[in-house]
């Protein structure tokens, strides 16, 4: 993806000038790259919600909105390794860095916090032969995200809320 050349440039000059800058998913995998660390296959994929484990530094951080309800949404076959000068915040069973900072004012997770239910039938149409290569279950998914989009939308603006008042405050 040629493409991402200019924004992994973009992320350098971000990170180097201490601004704000999320990432999530491949951003997330992005801000990695940018500060050293590498980026490559997992091995495997993990796509549908599923738990993720907070570091004690993740308790303390936006994501503490995960605390008492730890279920987020999941979708990546991509991994990378911690950037020397990141703090690790979570990770699952499958995926050892699902989310990081770097400074207080840079922020990745390789999971989906900003899953919103009502949108998550264009995600299933758009990558139905992904889901059907790894044998998901899309009306399963599909109610899933239903069931806990409410949930979900909580912990989104928990999670930015708490984001932007690190950097701003």
């Amino acid at each position: 993806y040629p493409f991402l050349k200019e924004e992994l440039k973009i992320i350098e000059r971000r990170l180097a000038d201490n601004r704000p800058t999320m990432g999530i998913c491949l951003g997330a995998q992005l801000i990695a790259r940018a500060a050293g660390a590498r980026v490559y296959p997992s091995g495997h994929t993990e796509i549908g919600f599923a738990p993720i484990t907070l570091t004690d530094a993740g308790t303390l951080s936006p994501l503490a909105a995960f605390a008492d309800d730890p279920v987020t949404f999941h979708w990546h076959g991509d991994t990378f390794d911690l950037p020397a000068k990141a703090c690790r915040l979570a990770s699952t069973k499958l995926c050892e860095n699902q989310a990081f900072t770097i400074g207080r004012n840079s922020i990745g997770f390789q999971f989906h916090p900003e899953l919103d239910a009502r949108t998550i039938e264009k995600w299933l149409v758009g990558h139905a032969a992904e889901l059907a290569n790894n044998a998901i279950d899309i009306p399963h998914l599909r109610a899933r995200a239903n069931a806990l989009g409410d949930q979900l939308a909580t912990k989104a603006r928990q999670v930015m809320t708490s984001w932007l008042k690190g950097v701003n405050g």
